[in-house]
C-alpha cells in the first residue's frame, strides 16, 4: 500500500513538473511569436481598411443608383432594383462571395504589400461582390434618409417653379445626407469586419494572415485572438471618429 501511495505521489510531481514546463513554454511563445510574426497583422490590417475602402466606395455609388432606381417611374427599373435587393438582402454573403469566386474568371498578377502576397485574381472578384451586397443595403439606407425630408420640402420648391430634377438635387439630397452619413458609417465597420470573410478563397488580409500564423506556429489560440484585438482597435476607433462626426453635425443643427 505505502508503495502505491509512493508512486502515486511521485506521478503527480512528474505530472505537475511537466504541465509546468508547458505553460513556461505556452507563455513564452505567447510573447516570442509577435517580433516575427507581427508584420502579418500590420499589412493584414492594411489590406483590410484597403477592400473596406474600396467596397464603401463602389457599394455607396450602387446603392445610390439603385435608391434612384426603385423611385424610378419606369417601372422594369423599379422591378429590377428590388429584385437586387432582395437576392442580395436575403442570402448570405458567404454564399455570395463563394459563387462570384467561382463565376469569375479574373486574370490578374499577385501584388505584395509588404510582406503579403495578395492575389488580385481573388481579391478582386471579393471586392466586387462585397460592394454588390453593400450596395443592396446602402440602397435602403439612402431611400430612408429621402424619405426622412419632409414631403413641404418637396412641395415648396414645386411652388417656387424648381424642377423636380433640380428639386431633388438642391433641396432634397442636401438635407437627406446628413440622414445618410451616420449609416455609411456604419456600413464602413461592418465591411471592415465582413472582410474577413474573404479569406475562404484566399484572400490575404487580417483574418488570412493571422490564421496562417497559428498554423506557421502550432498556436491555435493567440494569434486569433491578437487578430481579433487588431478588428477591434480599427472598429472603436472609426465608431469615436463617427460619434464625433454626429456631434458636431447636431451641434450645426442647434445654430
Amino acid at each position: 500500500m505505502l508503495n502505491f501511495y509512493a508512486k502515486y505521489v511521485i506521478l503527480i510531481q512528474v505530472l505537475s513538473l511537466n504541465i509546468k514546463k508547458i505553460e513556461s513554454r505556452v507563455s513564452m511563445n505567447f510573447f516570442l511569436f509577435l517580433p516575427k510574426y507581427l508584420p502579418y497583422f500590420n499589412y493584414g490590417a492594411v489590406v483590410t481598411i484597403i477592400i473596406s475602402i474600396l467596397v464603401v466606395f463602389l457599394g455607396t455609388i450602387l446603392g445610390v443608383l439603385l435608391a434612384f432606381a426603385q423611385r424610378s417611374k419606369i417601372k422594369p427599373l423599379a422591378w429590377f432594383a428590388n429584385l437586387y435587393i432582395w437576392v442580395f438582402r436575403g442570402t448570405p454573403m458567404m454564399v455570395q462571395i463563394m459563387i462570384a469566386f467561382a463565376l469569375m474568371h479574373i486574370s490578374a498578377p499577385t501584388i505584395q504589400i509588404g510582406i503579403l502576397d495578395v492575389d488580385l485574381t481573388r481579391l478582386i472578384p471579393g471586392i466586387i461582390i462585397i460592394s454588390m451586397n453593400s450596395g443592396a443595403y446602402v440602397s435602403e439606407t439612402v431611400r430612408a434618409g429621402i424619405n426622412a425630408v419632409p414631403k413641404g420640402q418637396l412641395e415648396a420648391a414645386y411652388s417656387l417653379g424648381i424642377r423636380p430634377k433640380n428639386a431633388m438635387r438642391y433641396v432634397i439630397l442636401p438635407q437627406a445626407i446628413k440622414n445618410i452619413l451616420p449609416a455609411l458609417g456604419n456600413e464602413f465597420i461592418t465591411i471592415i469586419k465582413d472582410s474577413s470573410l474573404l479569406s475562404a478563397i484566399g484572400v490575404m488580409e487580417l483574418w488570412n494572415g493571422a490564421t496562417t500564423v497559428s498554423t506557421t506556429t502550432y498556436l491555435p489560440l493567440t494569434p486569433l485572438l491578437f487578430a481579433a484585438f487588431y478588428y477591434l482597435i480599427m472598429t472603436s476607433i472609426l465608431t469615436l471618429a463617427l460619434k464625433a462626426f454626429e456631434n458636431r453635425m447636431g451641434q450645426g443643427d442647434k445654430k
